[in-house]
């Protein structure tokens, strides 16, 4: 078990000079074009995989990295050049952690490289678990995936929403209900291989912030997959459900479901690139108020901008030190006892809006303009408390773990 540390080792800052090279020179000047265009960055997405920062063997090393640190570096880097780009870049990593969380060694080996292609043809994954209905409270899906045993199937029906590539992905992780009378325990997560029938894009969102990155509705119509494209493989989700029915009948303790699964592994990483974008919105304002003159003097000569600069790194700082405790704490097997995971989320997510709020108005009129990037770093903070449970989901997870609740 490695040591908690607040000091990078030499080689992770080596590799977060190197991102961050990356995210200076090639996606900063992008950012603005992209986020107008609203469309798939496809050639900074090739970019990243021609040097291999968008490929499969930097984030597995990046996910072992056993000082836990490896990936919301990486992340903070990253999101510090553009949010929407890097979401571009690293949204195939929800679905290839939804695949590491619940599928066999023979399933991560076979799927999750024909998320990332390669350098000349690069490919993008999806995962989809949010349905219309069904955002925070995971319990009222309604995609129904149905076991046919004569042709070894499952027979997936049902609508998406919210999926990061969705539609536009090489390969879609889709969480389904098996047993819907178990709410959130009768879950399960598909693999739905490239060009199946019956999968198709519905709704392309026109979104306020992160446009680069693409986000829509899945269409499953009748979609069929082999049994082998159940996570986990069959047997061992007929041992959960059968455990999952005897305690429903006992009125014993829940159990988590797939799509939960997924969201703890991943939440810690969102937090880390909220502080990449509240650090980047930092800069900015700090920048600005050093040279920014009125009446005679740099602007940060006057405590109302200095404190308010004081506090926003602050509140960054406090932001990476929970984030990094909470990915050290994961891949060593420290269980989330006080919910750390999700206060990490919590934190960092709100950081960001305040942040971005408060360099816009340290720029003043200038912040409200395009001309300068912290009106789009304020845009693009806004889904840091929304996406991947709500702040308001994060405190109920945080008091119900505090509590000694079960959390559904």
């Amino acid at each position: 078990m490695a040591e908690f540390s607040f000091e990078l080792n030499d080689d992770q800052k080596a590799v977060r000079e190197w991102i961050h090279g990356f995210a200076a020179d090639v996606m900063r000047p992008a950012a603005a074009e992209w986020d107008e265009r609203e469309e798939t960055p496809w050639p900074i997405i090739q970019e990243a995989a021609k040097i291999g920062l968008y490929s499969l063997d930097f984030y597995a090393q990046q996910y072992f990295d056993p000082t836990g640190l490896g990936i919301p570096m990486t992340m903070e880097e990253l999101f510090w050049g553009d949010a929407g780009l890097a979401l571009s870049i690293v949204g195939t990593g929800l679905a290839a952690v939804g695949v590491l969380a619940n599928g066999t060694e023979e399933q991560i080996g076979t799927w999750i490289p024909q998320m990332y292609g390669d350098a000349n043809d690069v490919k993008v994954a999806a995962f989809c678990s949010s349905e219309p209905d069904a955002g925070s409270d995971v319990s009222a899906m309604r995609t129904r995936a149905v076991y046919d045993e004569a042709k070894d199937e499952w027979v997936i029906n049902g609508t998406k929403t919210w999926a990061t590539n969705g539609g536009i992905a090489s390969v879609h992780v889709v969480v389904a209900a098996v047993d819907p009378g178990l709410g959130s325990k009768g879950h399960a997560s598909f693999i739905i291989p490239p060009d199946t029938p019956g999968l198709s894009q519905g709704q392309k969102f026109k979104k306020h912030g992160i446009r680069a990155s693409h986000t829509a509705e899945v269409v499953l119509d009748n979609v069929r997959v082999p049994g082998s494209c159940l996570l986990g493989g069959k047997e061992k989700l007929d041992e959960r459900l059968a455990r999952a029915r005897e305690r429903a009948t006992a009125g014993g303790e829940r159990l988590k479901n797939a799509a939960m699964a997924t969201f703890e592994a991943s939440r810690p990483a969102v937090g880390a690139m909220a502080v990449g974008t509240a650090r980047a919105a930092y800069e900015v304002a700090l920048d600005y108020a050093k040279t920014r003159q009125q009446f005679g003097r740099p602007i940060i000569d006057n405590q109302g901008v200095a404190f308010q600069l004081a506090d926003m790194r602050t509140r960054i700082d406090a932001s990476r030190l929970l984030v990094w405790r909470a990915s050290w704490m994961a891949v060593n097997g420290k269980p989330f006892d006080s919910a750390e995971g999700s206060m990490s989320k919590l934190f960092a997510s709100e950081t960001a809006k305040t942040v971005t709020a408060q360099a816009v108005q340290i720029l003043g009129g200038n912040g409200f303009t395009r001309e300068y990037p912290v009106e789009r770093m304020h845009r693009d903070a806004a889904i840091y408390t929304i996406f991947e449970g709500t702040s308001e989901i994060q405190r109920l997870v945080i008091a119900r773990t505090l509590a000694g609740v079960p959390i559904r």
